[in-house]
């Protein structure tokens, strides 16, 4: 053997040589001639191309797998799956991770829905994660306006992200909120700054000059951290720490895990940084007290639910946006999606008027279920989703279809009719959010949305405490009719998104992505190449996108663009002619340029194995074995 020419053999030439019996007794002569015959050139190693190759790879495993925004986060998860934590553990260590460094769209202040699959007892359950308005925030409070803001003191709903992650933790985790907390006081204490940010940075340098706590926090000296230098964030690093110790010293002390996570929680909500944060906040002419943070309390709830194509879809409730898409998964479902070719002209024309009827209903009927009264059963109702799925005709709508749930709910209507609309204002800035999926050997799945504490538009610090504010406040209606308006102590329906698949009740995938409006929409076009489709998950994760902006959308002036749909230029043209021909305005982008950034984590049917998958559209990043 070892004088064959195995330079002139291709990696599937060797491979078949070295097949265990290819050279048995009675066969070794006419091998070793086919071997030795004369062979067309070998391919060059990385010109090989493997069926349905993507441009990154689909990760694969049977240890746990962590999807998030940036490395930092997905190497803080993955940390915690090294010491034994499980995927509640590792997702609350990504969640801190990314407020410390993703701050160009999340920070410490902001909100953190989730949705967590508990392998033993296989049941899902939705952490709230979304702030309330403060007790001073009325409409009067912004009726000469016309509008609220989403930045400065009196931009944000209440920090919900810290007692979110001690909720989470409490649920279902194994560690405390003194250990998942370390890799993000790390970074806090310097992590090497990465273009994107320094990016961002010198872009909101202006903006963020209005408020000088946060001016000194981000650009000290008065500069933009650059690409490659340490950033240090001391004041949070320190408040982190007070969280952190007094998790640390109550655990010492009592050695009940659960008790001491809310002695660290509280640390944040009702001691010295609450009331800092509290008289920052009233000296700047914000509208959040000391008593809002004291008196906030998160919450665990069932997840809005529905079944499609075989699986489980799970949401937040109709204080998001979730189940929006829940709605758009059933409509499409009943118009026959699943018959058509993905990526057809018929197929994206379903998808996008789909979604256009959902997300209509979505503004007219979506609040706060504490506030507001809203037709849940309706609108989740097969039967109701089946006299949706009829409005689809051959042709784009260009008009807001509103339905009415009310006829399938079971009682009469006891609100007022809202019509949805765009204000009378100066548009304002809006900016984005991150997304961390995990899970882990034993099937727990970790999903989780947070944002806001942003830097677009300017960030905003109260104090020395080092933690960026909330910026969610604007999503709220100032209409006296609309479900969503605006009053003390109701959360907004917020866009933030987290999303968990089952199958059978088995675990199936977490999955997630920024994008405001666009969150439901980009998850939508990923499950149904999934689930309707049976394709990998890197390949829906990569395959060509659509993204309707026909309804209002959730942020500042509330602005509508009426049959208006993006559409990434690798949808072939011939189909961009047949969508135009239907009356889509069509808005065509660049080959990855819809405004998303999927990523997700889960558990292959049959075998049991992970898999993991991270959006080539915002650098995303996936790790895991």
């Amino acid at each position: 053997m070892s004088d064959l020419p195995t330079n002139r053999l291709s990696r599937r030439d060797l491979g078949l040589l070295a097949v265990g019996g290819a050279f048995a007794a009675g066969a070794e002569g006419a091998a070793i001639a086919q071997a030795t015959a004369p062979l067309k050139p070998a391919i060059e190693p990385t010109r090989l191309v493997s069926a349905g190759e993507t441009l990154r790879p689909e990760i694969v495993g049977n240890f746990g797998i962590v999807a998030a925004g940036r490395h930092y986060a997905v190497a803080a998860g993955t940390r915690i799956l090294l010491a034994g934590g499980n995927a509640t553990d590792a997702g609350v260590a990504a969640v801190f991770a990314a407020a410390v460094t993703e701050i160009s769209h999340f920070g410490f202040g902001g909100e953190a829905p989730t949705i967590i699959y508990d392998a033993k007892t296989k049941k899902v359950s939705v952490v709230n994660g979304q702030g309330t308005a403060p007790a001073l925030a009325t409409p009067d409070r912004f009726k000469a306006a016309g509008v609220i803001p989403g930045n400065g003191p009196n931009g944000g709903t209440i920090p919900a992200m810290v007692d979110a992650m001690a909720l989470a933790l409490q649920l279902n985790g194994t560690m405390t909120l003194n250990q998942v907390m370390q890799p993000a006081i790390e970074l806090a204490d310097g992590f090497v700054m990465y273009n994107f940010l320094a990016e961002i940075f010198v872009s909101q340098q202006k903006a963020t000059s209005k408020w000088a706590d946060a001016y000194a926090a981000y650009y000290p000296g008065g500069q933009p951290p650059r690409t490659g230098e340490i950033f240090r964030q001391p004041n949070l690093a320190r408040t982190m720490r007070i969280i952190a110790d007094a998790d640390g010293t109550a655990f010492a002390r009592s050695r009940d895990r659960k008790a001491a996570i809310q002695a660290g929680r509280d640390a944040f909500y009702k001691d010295d940084i609450a009331r800092r944060i509290g008289a920052a906040m009233e000296r700047d002419g914000g509208l959040m007290r000391y008593g809002d943070l004291a008196g906030y309390k998160g919450k665990v709830e069932p997840s809005a639910t529905t079944s499609v194509f075989g699986y489980d879809v799970h949401k937040g409730g109709f204080w998001s946006q979730g189940p929006a898409m829940l709605m758009a998964l059933n409509i499409a479902e009943a118009a026959g999606i699943a018959s058509l070719e993905p990526g057809s002209a018929d197929y994206l024309h379903i998808l996008a008027e789909s979604i256009k009827l959902a997300f209509d209903d979505r503004n007219a009927y979506f609040g706060d279920p504490d506030h507001a009264t809203v037709p849940m059963k309706g609108l989740l109702s097969k039967a109701y989703a089946v006299k949706r799925a009829k409005l689809i005709g051959a042709k784009a709508s260009l008009d807001h279809r509103y339905g009415d749930p009310w006829a399938y709910e079971g009682k009469a209507r006891s609100t007022p009719v809202f019509t949805p609309h765009m204000l009378k204002a100066p548009p304002r800035p809006t900016a984005d959010t991150t997304a961390i999926e995990v899970v882990d050997r034993h099937g727990n799945l970790f999903s989780c949305t947070p944002s806001s504490g942003w830097m677009l538009g300017g960030a905003y610090i109260p104090g020395d405490t080092g933690v960026p504010m909330s910026n969610r406040l604007t999503v709220f209606d100032l209409d006296p009719q609309s479900p969503n308006l605006l009053a003390p102590g109701k959360r907004p329906r917020t866009t933030l998104s987290p999303s968990i698949v089952t199958k059978n009740g088995a675990p199936f995938l977490a999955i997630g992505t920024p994008g405001g409006d666009n969150q439901d929409q980009q998850i939508m076009n990923v499950l149904l190449r999934v689930l309707a489709f049976g394709q990998p998950l890197q390949s829906a994760i990569e395959a060509p996108r659509i993204n309707s902006n026909h309804f209002h959308g959730s942020f500042a002036i509330k602005k509508d663009e009426p049959g208006v749909l993006e559409v990434e230029n690798r949808v072939p043209q011939a189909v961009l002619d047949n969508l135009a021909a239907r009356g889509h305005k069509l808005d065509v982008l660049g080959p990855y340029g819809v405004s998303t950034g999927i990523v997700a984590a889960g558990v292959v049917p049959g075998s049991g194995t992970l898999r993991g998958g991270a959006d080539v559209r915002r650098e995303r990043y996936a790790f895991g074995w």
